[in-house]
């Protein structure tokens, strides 16, 4: 999909916020070549009825992440849990053509991607539909001036607590302490979500621990993780 279809569509929505800003970087030919090739077979078109048993042809728990960069989380969460489906949520074309790659690599069959902002995505989702949403380490927005692009909105919260299944979980993570504390507030002041921890969680077994992150724990970055279920 062009970014200027996208820019157009976003606004034409008056979607106050969105879940990315285009950083395309280069396109290795691999990257491409998967794209070209392999976006056919695991994606899913932005236009697409979301109905899951349709989609990954069995009714399993579905989990959703939002931004999954290059895919490298993604690709591990998924292969370690095989009776799940997993969707994942990228505007990054580099990334997506990684993590295709990745998946037919792997043979892992129970990812689907779809390539548009989250927010109109998570609008298209039927309430009480998702198992899980993933948002691992979302744009941090460092700068004042733009802390109303952050993603982690009450608005946008609300929305995703509305998708999940009683019992479903709502998991971030961040390394900027300060978008981390924030989070949390918001998190905690949605009615419809209950902390599974006191405060910040310890990291779930089922997120490893990424390149990007072991690189920041070992400049002596801390990791924050946020864990809350629908109640």
């Amino acid at each position: 999909m062009p970014v200027e279809t996208v820019a157009r569509d976003a606004e034409a929505h008056h979607r106050g916020v969105r879940s990315f800003v285009l950083r395309q970087g280069r396109m290795s030919p691999a990257q491409q070549r998967a794209c070209d090739e392999l976006l056919p077979r695991y994606g899913i078109a932005a236009d697409a009825a979301l109905d899951w048993p349709r989609i990954f042809g069995r009714a399993s728990p579905v989990v959703l992440e939002i931004g999954f960069g290059m895919g490298e989380t993604t690709a591990a969460i998924a292969a370690a849990q095989p009776d799940a489906d997993f969707v994942g949520v990228e505007m990054h074309l580099p990334g997506v053509g990684a993590l295709l790659r990745r998946l037919h690599a792997l043979g892992i069959t129970n990812v689907r991607v779809i390539r548009d902002d989250a927010v109109a995505v998570i609008e298209r989702v039927r309430p009480d539909s998702l198992a899980g949403i993933h948002v691992y380490f979302p744009d941090p927005w460092p700068k004042k001036r733009h802390h109303k692009r952050r993603l982690l909105k009450a608005g946008f919260v609300h929305a995703l607590a509305l998708r999940l299944t009683a019992g479903g979980y709502l998991h971030v993570a961040t390394d900027w302490q300060p978008y981390a504390e924030e989070i949390l507030a918001t998190l905690l002041a949605e009615p419809l979500l209950a902390n599974s921890s006191e405060g910040f969680a310890r990291r779930p077994a089922w997120r490893p621990l990424t390149k990007f992150e072991a690189r920041g724990v070992a400049r002596g970055h801390p990791v924050f993780d946020i864990l809350f279920s629908r109640r």
